[in-house]
């Protein structure tokens, strides 16, 4: 038994469908990297604003050294 011949539209389409699943894989990935992305920065700001009470500096002090002044 010969093996058959896969015509050129067959491997398209197999192609299209690789990339699709692909596509769909990196999306959900993305999505996944975006979201915990959001709650570090969530976490930090938390964590600057835990810190800011517990300072003895006062609000303009603290706004003075982050910007640099």
């Amino acid at each position: 038994m010969g093996r058959r011949s896969i015509s050129i539209d067959e491997k398209i389409e197999r192609a299209k469908e690789h990339v699709f699943k692909c596509k769909d894989k990196y999306d959900e990935a993305l999505a996944e990297l975006v979201a915990l992305q959001e709650k570090k920065s969530d976490l930090q700001k938390q964590e600057l604003l835990e810190a800011m009470e517990n300072s003895t500096r006062s609000y303009e002090d603290i706004l003075k050294f982050l910007e640099g002044k």
